[in-house]
């Protein structure tokens, strides 16, 4: 059996793992350099930033394990789980002994009498895209208005249930300072713009010397600004983080990043979408919630409804 799993995220993971437990070999696809998804952390020079989720809160055990087996650290100021010496080193560790063909983006899908065919292309650089399969089964764990598009050919009924879902996005502030900021190592919903902000250079296995600060805005902030240069963005937050902490010094370094997809308004409430006769599957946080660990369950739910679908072949 030849499985393909498109997105490398916690969800794709998941259901990876559960397969692998299932006596069988998946096949990832990412457009990103290595697994990871919204566990993400940003280098820029000497600084470093977990851009994406900033902790986890497990609640499953097996969720919790895996995580301690990816060597996920305690970070006393939110009760919660980090990794070490940044978020995106718990996928890069889940991950490990998987195929994962990375830095491709998913272009088409098509079924054919021998199974399913992947087409993708190099995320970066374009270029012509290649086909791999036939793949046996399909796992798509693309946040849903992605799925809806690479699925409106070859499912377009499960891609009218994921286009139906609708999601917020978040702006994100990267910004390291030469001095420290008058502020608690975490701020949570402290001002209507900021929803989120943390000294990222707290967490545990960081360079504790640098002064690193993400700083997420709010999503009715972030609708307000949807659509703002990245630079403009950048100044507006920074902005909003002197309003709490006084007169900024200068700013090593800053950017902003949009996280166009970063949670669903409305989740669609079933751990995941399966076409038995398709041998095809949605995953994804969209599913179950806005949290990471919604990923997980849905990427897991999604494994074992393939293997569901196996067992009764």
């Amino acid at each position: 059996m030849r499985i393909a799993i498109l997105g490398a995220g916690l969800a794709g993971l998941a259901a990876a793992r559960r397969l692998a437990g299932a006596s069988l070999s998946p096949v990832l696809f990412d457009k990103g350099r290595a697994a990871g998804g919204r566990l993400a952390t940003r280098r820029a020079g000497a600084f470093a930033f977990d851009h994406g989720a900033q902790y986890l809160t497990p609640a499953d055990p097996a969720f919790a394990a895996a995580l301690r087996e990816a060597g996920a650290e305690p970070w006393a100021a939110t009760g919660g789980l980090v990794g070490v010496p940044g978020m995106s080193a718990l996928p890069r560790a889940l991950a490990a002994g998987f195929a994962l063909r990375a830095g491709r983006q998913a272009t088409a899908l098509d079924r054919t009498g021998e199974g399913w065919r992947v087409s993708h292309a190099d995320a970066r650089a374009g270029g012509a895209a290649q086909q791999d399969g036939p793949f046996d089964a399909v796992l798509c764990t693309f946040p849903a208005p992605q799925a809806a598009g690479l699925l409106a050919t070859p499912a377009p009924g499960l891609a009218a249930r994921a286009a139906a879902v609708r999601f917020r996005a978040c702006w994100t502030l990267m910004a390291a300072f030469p001095s420290r900021l008058p502020l608690p190592d975490t701020l949570e919903q402290p001002s209507d713009a900021i929803g989120w902000a943390a000294r990222d250079s707290a967490k545990p296995g960081r360079d504790a010397a640098a002064e690193c600060w993400v700083v997420q805005a709010g999503p009715g902030w972030t609708a307000e600004n949807l659509d703002v240069p990245a630079d403009a963005a950048r100044g507006l937050l920074l902005a909003e983080l002197s309003r709490l902490a006084g007169p900024l010094p200068e700013p090593l370094h800053a950017e902003a990043h949009r996280w166009r997809f970063a949670a669903a308004e409305a989740p669609l409430g079933q751990g995941c979408l399966w076409d038995a006769s398709l041998r095809l599957g949605l995953a994804g946080d969209w599913c179950l919630g806005d949290r990471a660990e919604s990923a997980w369950t849905s990427g897991t739910a999604a494994a074992e409804a393939l293997l569901g679908t196996l067992a009764h072949a």
